[in-house]
């Protein structure tokens, strides 16, 4: 049992649990964080319940195929997480490279546009306080025809 726990115990602490369930007996094989930001699953526990002489025929086949599933998906979630960083690094340098060549040639002159009479005239404000005169006061008609 010890052997199949050694490429386990290489990178993190193991809690081992034994409570007794009537006439078997429940194990827990509990893998601490090896430091901190890693994947939540990779703390996941077994929990394996058998009788007694299961547990000592079988114990060992179950946790060495555990340990192995811990460690590939240990290294696969460490293949990711390089393949999204490589991924980033190149789209950033993309950018980058794409931000450098796309950068238009400014010419220090600016060219002058030509003056017309509605370049000059005056824009309205609609909220400058004229005077309003009759001809521009809008009548209320009411429903009856009359004001």
């Amino acid at each position: 049992m010890f052997i199949e726990l050694m490429p386990l115990l290489r990178d993190r602490t193991l809690l081992i649990t034994v409570a007794r369930i009537e006439q078997n007996l429940r194990v827990n094989v509990i893998p601490t964080k090896a430091r901190d930001g890693e994947d939540q699953a990779l703390t996941t526990p077994l929990s394996y319940t058998a009788s007694p002489e299961e547990l000592d025929a079988e114990f060992g086949k179950h946790l060495a195929g555990y340990v192995d599933s811990h460690i590939t998906l240990g290294s696969t979630l460490a293949e990711a997480k390089a393949e999204m960083d490589a991924a980033a690094k190149a789209a950033r340098q993309r950018a980058k490279a794409s931000q450098q060549t796309s950068k238009p040639v400014q010419s220090q002159a600016k060219p002058e546009l030509p003056v017309t009479a509605a370049s000059t005239a005056e824009t309205p404000n609609l909220f400058a306080s004229k005077p309003v005169s009759e001809e521009q006061t809008p009548q209320v008609v009411g429903p009856d025809g009359g004001t």
